[in-house]
C-alpha cells in the first residue's frame, strides 16, 4: 500500500474527503484486508489520543503563550553563515601542503647522493626482486636476485659442478 492510499484512509477517518474519493476509499476498504487493518489501527490511535489533549490547559491565552515563544526565539542569537574564505586563506590552504611536499623532495634530493656514496641497497628496476648494492669508496657493486632461477642450472647440485 502506497503513502497516498494511507493518507486517503486517514483523511477518510477524519471526514476530510470529497464524496467521489470517499466512495473509492469505501470500495477499497471492502476489498483490501490490509487497508481495513490499517483503517482499524488508525481509528484505535485516534480514540486513544482523543482524551489526552483535553486535560492540558495553558495558564494563559493561546496567543500570549505563542508570543512568549516568538519573543524567546527572537532573543536567541541568529546563526550566521561563515563567509567564504578570503583569497589569502585559500592560498594558505594550498601552499601549506605544497610546501611540505617540496621540503620532502628537497630533503630526498640532498640526502640520496650522500647515501649512495656510503653504499646503500637500491632497487634499480621495476622488479622488486632485484637489488643493487653500490659501494663507491671500495669500487664494488653487488647485484642480488631475490627469486629462484628458471634455467637448467638451478637443478644442478654444487658437487656436480666441480665434477664436470
Amino acid at each position: 500500500m502506497n503513502d497516498e492510499t494511507q493518507l486517503k484512509l486517514q483523511a477518510y477517518l477524519d471526514g476530510e474527503l470529497p464524496s467521489a474519493e470517499r466512495n473509492e476509499v469505501e470500495a477499497l476498504l471492502a476489498q483490501d484486508a490490509d487497508a481495513k487493518a490499517l483503517f482499524a489501527e488508525l481509528g484505535n490511535t485516534t480514540k486513544a489520543l482523543a482524551g489526552f489533549e483535553a486535560g492540558i490547559k495553558l495558564p494563559e491565552s493561546r496567543e500570549f503563550y505563542w508570543s512568549k515563544i516568538q519573543r524567546e526565539i527572537g532573543r536567541q542569537p541568529a546563526q550566521t553563515q561563515r563567509p567564504a574564505p578570503l583569497f589569502a586563506e585559500r592560498l594558505r590552504r594550498l601552499l601549506v601542503p605544497a610546501s611540505v611536499c617540496a621540503a620532502a623532495v628537497i630533503a630526498v634530493a640532498i640526502i640520496l647522493p650522500q647515501l649512495r656514496q656510503q653504499g646503500v641497497v637500491l632497487t634499480d628496476s621495476d622488479d622488486a626482486g632485484i637489488f643493487t648494492y653500490h659501494n663507491y669508496e671500495a669500487g664494488a657493486t653487488l647485484v642480488w636476485l631475490d627469486y629462484p632461477a628458471e634455467n637448467n642450472f638451478a637443478d644442478i647440485e654444487v658437487d656436480d659442478i666441480f665434477d664436470l
